[in-house]
């Protein structure tokens, strides 16, 4: 790789790094800001965080290898997510955010009781921590075959820039670096397919050097019946993460909710036909890739037909987007510690700003702890068994009965954990002990079907017992003859708390408009120098007016988020003042 790719990296870098400084201050200034990000985003700058918070540099390692090995079965299985995402903006986004609650946590101590929150709390931070670590060795690895510096040493860099601008700007330095981590991994990819298919001599060299069986829909280790499945795991998960669930809960009502959910059904959409494109092209340049090295597909075929710079920009591209997966969890953990096991459990009396001060300290700590797991991922066997084998394991038995709940008065706290944990406890024993203890060995189908059909079989179980019972459930899991739940109405769900986000308040919701327009003259600002440096750098390779247009593209859309911000009504006050000399010093 040559200086000028490196040089490119860096600049990126700090790039990020920069603008999570320019949120620290805010930040600072409230919990709202920092855990909320004032609780009223813009919708799209929602949606694009949880498109891009989804799509990691695990796509092009994991799906990447698959889409190398096995062709465009790897954009069968993302084509699910689409589908998982219009039933998510069908069914259940706007339910979160009628709940009134802010986290999932919030909302599972309200429903249930705080031994069920803890219950959670625990499990989805053991949770986050592993897939946190599943996303930063893909990006690792992927920088490590492009240059001379070695596995680890990669991991930790990329990762402590991630852990530090997190733990600095809270959630607002998550949204925004998210929408401008997009900007850069689409222009990147952009670039790269068309090189790619000129490498093959276009479409035609394609379609005709690829192996038989390249473009089937299924294959036999991801059959129909593992993409059924996997719709269904991919519903729970995009509607039932912690992480995710903030995207829900921080816009400003329903239905820009649901417009969160639509704008990620509709990216997943289109966005797999052109992300796969390159490792099924490499494919046909290069078919002798085996085993793990098949992982190396995406990085090997740019390295083969990017000029120098360009390969730099992919890299941050890849960067970007593990950057943006990892640094949702990370802020989601640090959130759920500091407002519900140090604040509610802990210390009840802290202040905010001590509130802020340990999601900052926990962010730091919990990001180290992610780093020492994606160390471990190549002795577990490869990312794409240890991401499968999450899924198959926890995703379902963690996020489905809470999801189920948001719809039933009647499951009760006994009936969700327990559903949890038998769910957990059986498809674990399957995955690791019944191989040597009973010979028996499940198929990667069968592995899905098993962890997304037992937790929502018991709930089933539960809701018709509880059903013939003639009872509906109350707060806390008691159940009566004939009585309403307690903070349900009907199918309003949670009656919203005081100071959620159901209440109408003057102050909050004026400090909330201040902060959107801070942040997205951010984002205008951001994008605009990233399409300038794009355009610089189809200059400097020469040939290359793809890369030109491209940066040109971006350059106008910085120009028109620009427009926007100038159109939003911001509140008069102190405030103001404040958010506008930040936005000079950019």
């Amino acid at each position: 790789m040559a200086q000028l790719d490196i040089l490119v990296m860096i600049v990126f870098g700090i790039m990020i790094f920069v603008i999570g400084l320019v949120f620290t201050r805010m930040g600072s200034r409230s919990g709202q800001a920092f855990f909320e990000a004032g609780g009223e985003t813009p919708w799209w700058i929602n949606g694009l965080s949880l498109f891009i918070s989804y799509f990691s540099a695990g796509t092009f390692v994991v799906w990447g290898s698959i889409a190398y090995r096995q062709g465009l079965v790897a954009n069968s299985i993302q084509l699910t997510m689409a589908i998982s995402g219009a039933i998510t903006a069908l069914l259940i986004a706007g339910k979160w955010r009628r709940t009134g609650a802010k986290t999932a946590a919030e909302f599972i101590g309200r429903r249930f009781n705080t031994g069920t929150q803890q219950f959670y709390t625990y499990l989805i931070l053991l949770l986050s921590l592993f897939n946190t670590g599943t996303v930063l060795y893909p990006v690792g690895k992927m920088v490590s075959v492009a240059t001379p510096l070695p596995l680890n040493a990669c991991i930790v860099v990329i990762g402590l820039i991630i852990i530090l601008y997190t733990a600095a700007g809270g959630l607002w330095a998550v949204l925004v670096t998210d929408v401008v981590q997009f900007v850069v991994l689409l222009a990147a990819v952009l670039i790269v397919v068309p090189a790619a298919l000129k490498e093959v001599h276009g479409f035609r060299g394609f379609l005709g050097g690829a192996p038989s069986g390249f473009f089937s829909f299924f294959s036999k280790d991801y059959t129909l019946g593992f993409m059924l499945a996997f719709i269904g795991y991919q519903t729970v998960y995009i509607s039932g993460n912690w992480s995710y669930v903030q995207r829900y809960t921080s816009v400003s009502n329903e239905r820009n909710a649901r417009k969160v959910a639509w704008l990620f059904s509709g990216l997943y959409l289109v966005s797999p036909l052109i992300w796969m494109l390159p490792p099924m092209i490499y494919r046909v340049i290069d078919p002798h890739l085996q085993g793990l090295a098949a992982e190396n597909a995406y990085m090997l075929l740019c390295e083969k037909v990017l000029p120098a710079g360009l390969i730099g920009l992919v890299l941050s591209g890849m960067i970007s987007a593990t950057s943006s997966k990892a640094n949702t969890t990370i802020n989601l953990a640090a959130t759920v510690f500091a407002k519900d096991i140090y604040y509610r459990l802990l210390r009840p009396l802290a202040s905010e700003k001590e509130q802020i001060f340990v999601g900052r300290l926990f962010t730091l700590l919990f990001g180290a702890g992610t780093i020492l797991v994606a160390i471990w991922i190549p002795a577990a066997g490869g990312v794409v068994e240890v991401v499968l084998s999450i899924a198959s394991i926890a995703g379902s038995a963690l996020f489905a009965p809470i999801i189920w709940s948001l719809y039933s008065p009647r499951q009760t706290a006994f009936s969700v954990v327990l559903s949890t944990s038998v769910a957990l406890g059986v498809n674990l024993f399957f995955k690791f002990f019944a191989p040597f203890l009973l010979g028996v060995r499940l198929s990667r189908t069968e592995e899905t079907v098993s962890g997304v059909g037992l937790p929502l079989l018991l709930l089933v179980g539960f809701e018709l017992w509880y059903f013939f019972r003639g009872g509906v459930v109350l707060r806390g899991g008691g159940v009566s003859a004939g009585g309403g739940l307690a903070g349900f109405a009907g199918d309003e769900g949670l009656t919203p708390s005081a100071g959620s986000a159901g209440d109408v308040q003057p102050g909050r919701h004026a400090d909330a408009m201040r902060q959107n327009r801070f942040g997205v003259s951010v984002i205008a600002w951001a994008v605009g120098f990233t399409g300038a440096g794009i355009l610089v750098l189809g200059v400097l390779a020469r040939g290359q007016g793809v890369v030109i247009v491209v940066g040109a593209g971006i350059m106008v859309v910085g120009g028109y988020v620009g427009r926007l911000v100038r159109k939003m009504k911001v509140p008069e006050g102190r405030v103001e003042k404040e958010v506008a000399q930040q936005a000079k010093s950019i």
